[in-house]
């Protein structure tokens, strides 16, 4: 088994009732619960929106980083995600970004690092969302990121201190 940590978020729709459903989702097709935080609200990320729910989440899985990312996909559509629409969205208003109902991106998965056309891991923004390391922070604070060396408690001090 191999141990997944994965941020859900979303911020258009009832968002905290779809994370409670992503929970669920992510308990039954994709691997354990072995963790969560609390849902936490921020200011979007690259763009002018809504405001976002985020929760961090770890898991072990059985599916490989590929599968898992195709089972997360899944779960994103069954909860009303269009990538589409976002993408529609994104050119009409030039924004890098659109709002939508859910996200759920793979973080970390063990310690491995992973660049192929569809999927890099671990994220390569984690050290740059606040929205991200402080969910993360509280069920992971210890987790090593395996290309900078640093803790998540660290990367989020090393993010709060260049905010200040």
């Amino acid at each position: 088994m191999a141990r997944a940590w994965l941020i859900t978020g979303g911020n258009s729709g009832d968002v905290a009732k779809r994370l409670a459903e992503a929970l669920r989702m992510i308990a039954s097709e994709a691997g354990r619960i072995a963790a969560y935080s609390s849902v936490r609200s921020s200011e979007a990320w690259g763009f002018s929106s809504e405001p976002f729910l985020n929760q961090a989440v770890e898991i072990e899985t059985a599916l490989t980083p590929e599968a898992l990312l195709e089972r997360l996909q899944a779960i994103e559509q069954a909860l009303g995600r269009d990538r589409n629409a976002e993408r529609h969205e994104k050119e009409r208003t030039g924004q890098r970004y659109a709002s939508r109902p859910v996200d759920i991106d793979i973080l970390f998965y063990d310690d491995e690092i992973i660049e192929t056309p569809r999927l890099t891991i671990p994220h390569p923004a984690i050290g740059e969302r606040a929205f991200v390391l402080e969910p993360l922070a509280e069920i992971a604070p210890h987790k090593v990121h395996p290309l900078t060396g640093l803790t998540v408690e660290q990367t989020a001090q090393r993010l709060k201190n260049r905010k200040l």
